[in-house]
């Protein structure tokens, strides 16, 4: 079960994006599965990929369609992945942007396909291309996409702000999915955010690089970097209005800002949905030396199973968070210096437990559904924060059984 506030927003109609839904029994019957994103002529689209180094076709197919620029269609199934299939994965993912362009009459190489479920079996490519006319005249909802998208996710996931400049309302609406194999530099997470406003092909890259480190690329579930994952911003232009055209252009900070709030509602929504999850941890360390080593801090300790069971059985068993600290590979750290919180209770002080630190305190801290481990390193003047969950007994039941 979703954990705290998962409930979808309002979703507002991003002018010149069209959305098609249908069943194509990807894996199981009667179930949405297969979406497809209709792009205005001239909208700019910019995307960034998993790093693992086995991944699937799609993101193969889509790296390289990118590169020619002009993309007008998103293909998405679920229930499959792609990966780990070879040259024959690679042909279907073809086939499902060639079944695209014969239904809309472009170019193959105008199309992104995405892929998110089981690693090492083949799609059924012909249910796929069969589907693909059903979800045309792409007359649908962002709601409906955002269920089209899922696959462990226990619910949809949906964010959308409107703002306005020079008397003209624009939007930035998005849609993600993920529960599981979640970890920095992407996650088995798809994500795909769009805009109204006009914004350079430059910018548009720019902006989703830099909101999606902040966002995307700070939440953890279990430390897997999957094969599929992608994240896509698009900027139709479709409101009207000058584009944005470099960073000194006053706009780019506050739509930045707005894209950045979107994602991380996005991205946290993936945490608090994580597979199994009881509970959403903050994990904030503060006085490092830079930020990279408050990021290596902070996803040790959210990578660990000791402290994330530790967690889910709500033992303040503090010591799991300090054995995870000791091992971040923080070059001549002096623990005498560390200080541990969960929220307000410190439960270390100096290296040592605090003298303020009781048993009991510690208890009613961890039974809470949110809670944030705050560190300070005592080494400067850095700070970053990282999100994730604990890990329950419904996680290992999740993924055992994820195939069957």
């Amino acid at each position: 079960m979703a954990v705290g506030d998962i409930a979808m927003p309002h979703m507002h109609v991003v002018k010149g994006v069209k959305i098609g839904v249908t069943e194509a029994y990807v894996r199981y019957p009667n179930r949405r599965d297969l979406v497809i994103f209709e792009f205005a002529e001239g909208t700019n689209v910019a995307g960034i990929f998993t790093q693992n180094a086995f991944c699937a076709a799609p993101v193969h197919v889509s790296k390289k369609n990118l590169e020619t620029g002009n993309i007008r269609y998103l293909v998405i199934n679920t229930g499959n992945a792609n990966a780990g299939t070879g040259s024959i994965g690679m042909e279907n993912a073809l086939k499902m942007c060639d079944a695209v362009a014969e239904n809309s009459g472009i170019s193959s190489n105008q199309i992104l396909p995405f892929s998110t479920g089981v690693i090492g079996e083949q799609l059924p490519i012909d249910r796929i291309t069969q589907a693909v006319p059903k979800a045309f005249p792409c007359d649908q909802t962002w709601n409906d996409a955002a269920h089209g998208i899922m696959t462990t996710d226990t619910v949809a996931k949906g964010a959308s702000e409107i703002f306005e400049f020079d008397g003209i309302s624009y939007a930035i609406t998005g849609i993600s999915k993920g529960a599981g194999m979640i970890r920095p530099n992407m996650a088995t997470m798809l994500s795909f955010v769009t805009t109204d406003m006009p914004i350079s092909e430059t910018i548009v890259k720019k902006l989703l690089k830099e909101s999606a480190d902040q966002s995307f690329n700070r939440i953890t579930v279990d430390g897997d970097t999957s094969t599929n994952d992608s994240c896509i911003f698009a900027a139709t232009g479709q409101a009207g209005g000058e584009p944005i055209q470099n960073e000194q252009d006053p706009r780019y900070a506050v739509v930045k800002e707005i894209l950045f709030r979107v994602m991380k509602r996005l991205a946290q929504l993936i945490i608090r949905d994580g597979e199994g999850a009881t509970k959403f941890i903050t994990v904030k360390v503060e006085g490092g030396k830079n930020t990279q080593e408050c990021c290596d801090v902070a996803y040790s300790i959210a990578h660990s199973p000791l402290v994330k069971t530790a967690l889910f059985a709500s033992d303040p068993n503090w010591g799991r968070i300090l054995c995870a600290i000791g091992y971040a590979n923080i070059k001549d750290l002096d623990v005498e210096k560390v200080q541990v919180w969960l929220d307000e209770v410190q439960l270390c002080q100096n290296g040592g437990v605090a003298n303020s630190y009781t048993e009991e305190a510690g208890v009613k801290v961890m039974s809470k559904p949110e809670i944030i481990i705050r560190v300070h390193l005592g080494r400067g003047d850095a700070t970053d924060t990282v999100y994730t969950c604990d890990f329950s007994y419904d996680y290992v039941k999740i993924n055992a059984d994820y195939r069957s």
